[in-house]
């Protein structure tokens, strides 16, 4: 397999506008690779000159400050060859072939404006920063999915400039650039509202928010809403501890989900069901804690009234963790 043409910034062509990929140009000398470069330009203009060259800003607060992409890119090479490296030693040869890349690189923008996930690492490059945006997609008329890596230098949120972006379906290589402090993650964005401390929903676990999403598809729009959901959250542990019904069923996946449903006659007009969602651990029969939501309708209820009803059965709960 020929070493594979990770995408970086270009030493010549024309200028580089603000939120662009600047021009294309073979910068190895045994390779065809092109070279990209995400730069934000600012103009160093001067009353006394209108004519000086516009600068390139990277983070003037650290005086990078640049007069041309050549010296932008001397100065971070040494971090995207590093970079280059652990990807090309990293991936596997049944990854996304080379000469496609260009096909994926639509999706540099889109990650970089609207990304699933963003990690800042400060130590992996000898203290250099590396912002890691992390997107899941699916890709033509086959929904592909494929994920979309772009490795950058930022500021305030913002990618000034892009080390390394490559298209990957390696799961294993992704994950070696979910490292450092995780700043943003759009699933516990999205769950976020119905996240209570203990709970597998706060964690972002996959079968935690996707059946949380399913819970929020079903529910009735004159119910309670999401908002309100942390409003109810001292009725989790009565319901646990003193459950009307306790239901077991396994789901599709083989997941062994037990259901705690309580009503609470004092809570709001009517009173208030209250449900609460576990994983058990058949081996010690505990139960890991998944989500919990309080509704109004009763029809939502009974879609949880399925599977074996345990009724009078002891329960242990665990921490999610």
């Amino acid at each position: 397999m020929g070493k594979p043409a990770f995408k970086r910034q270009s030493e010549s062509g024309g200028r580089v506008s603000q939120g662009r990929v600047g021009a294309r140009s073979n910068l190895s000398s045994n390779s065809k690779r092109s070279r990209k470069v995400q730069a934000s330009i600012r103009e160093a203009n001067s009353d006394s000159n209108q004519d000086r060259p516009k600068r390139i800003v990277i983070d003037e607060a650290k005086g990078l400050v640049f007069e041309s992409e050549r010296d932008l890119f001397n100065h971070f090479l040494p971090q995207i060859e590093m970079l280059e490296r652990e990807v090309t030693e990293h991936r596997q040869t049944d990854d996304i072939e080379t000469k496609d890349f260009a096909q994926f690189e639509p999706l540099l923008q889109q990650v970089l404006n609207d990304p699933d996930e963003v990690w800042e690492d400060a130590v992996s490059l000898h203290g250099a920063k590396v912002t890691s945006y992390v997107g899941h997609y699916a890709v033509g008329r086959e929904e592909m999915p494929v994920y979309y890596v772009a490795l950058a230098y930022s500021v305030s949120g913002t990618a000034r400039f892009v080390y390394l972006h490559f298209p990957s379906t390696d799961l294993k290589l992704v994950d070696r650039f979910r490292r450092g402090e995780l700043v943003y993650d759009r699933i516990a964005k999205e769950v976020e509202k119905g996240a209570l401390e203990g709970d597998a929903l706060t964690e972002g676990d996959a079968l935690a928010v996707g059946l949380y999403k399913a819970m929020l598809a079903l529910r009735s729009p004159e119910d309670l809403v999401e908002d309100k959901f942390q409003d109810s959250v001292e009725l989790r542990e009565p319901t646990i501890e003193d459950p009307d019904e306790i239901w077991r069923n396994v789901d599709l996946s083989g997941n062994t989900l037990v259901t705690f449903v309580k009503h609470h006659e004092d809570a709001g007009r009517g009173g208030l069901w209250y449900i609460v969602v576990t994983l058990e651990d058949q081996a010690s029969s505990s139960h890991a804690l998944l989500f919990s939501f309080p509704t109004q309708d009763e029809n939502l209820v009974d879609r949880y009234r399925h599977g074996e009803n345990l009724q009078a059965e002891e329960v242990v709960q665990e921490a999610s963790h």
